[in-house]
């Protein structure tokens, strides 16, 4: 088996290929790690394959904050240089520049 290079850091901003949403990479798993349930509801014709990192975010769009988990496929560097405004980005985040979050935020 190919061993995968995650292409996307923690703490670095990137945005969805096709949907409207931002985020700052919070974990990464080398390849698929999530239930069968949560593959089998994206259709068949865009399902992205499972051998490739796939990454957790917290996530915002112009209406919320959540945490999304995506395929690298559908990731894409975010050039716009703005902060993430997720409320929990500061728990394990620290400064942000140039499109990425310093690890180390709010530790308790």
């Amino acid at each position: 088996m190919k061993q995968q290079i995650a292409k996307f850091s923690l703490g670095q901003v990137v945005k969805h290929r096709v949907h409207p949403f931002r985020g700052v990479v919070f974990d990464v798993d080398a390849k698929f790690n999530n239930s069968e349930e949560w593959i089998e509801n994206i259709p068949e014709d865009i399902r992205p394959e499972r051998d490739q990192p796939f990454y957790h975010l917290f996530a915002e769009n112009d209406s919320s904050y959540y945490v999304a988990y995506v395929s690298e496929q559908n990731l894409l560097r975010d050039d716009s240089d703005e902060p993430i405004g997720h409320p929990e980005v500061g728990e394990m985040f620290g400064e942000y520049d140039n499109g990425k979050y310093r690890l180390g935020g709010n530790l308790h």
